[in-house]
């Protein structure tokens, strides 16, 4: 399986569980290798064969940046589930991370794997 993948991709949005996160916009940052063919796209030379990684990100930051999710963990999940559904790509592999989330650390967050 071939991997088309965004790293970095960084979203402000509502993320937490305590009182003060629910009124701040807090970033979130999003790594993803997406698991697919692109042997039709390398080929053709078309965009239309492959994963489109631009509409992935508009998708994700449509989603994520009107989302109030508590957990990092609920938002991970729903966001593998919509590129599953939405975009032609057979497994995902995610890392979801808060920066600056606990004192004294650079970030923390969750890795998920999902197929399809």
């Amino acid at each position: 399986m071939d991997i088309v993948f965004i790293k970095e991709l960084c979203i402000e949005t509502v993320i937490g569980i305590y009182d003060w996160e629910r009124k701040i916009k807090q970033i979130i940052c999003i790594d993803l290798e997406l698991g697919t063919d692109i042997l039709s796209a390398s080929s053709s030379d078309n965009i239309d064969n492959t994963v489109d990684y631009k509409a992935v990100s508009k998708r994700l930051k449509s989603f994520i940046g009107g989302s109030e999710f508590q957990l990092v963990e609920a938002l991970a999940e729903e966001s593998v589930r919509i590129i599953l559904e939405e975009f032609p790509v057979k497994h995902v592999k995610a890392r979801f991370s808060k920066p600056g989330a606990v004192t004294g650390s650079k970030e923390v967050g969750v890795m998920i794997e999902r197929h399809k």
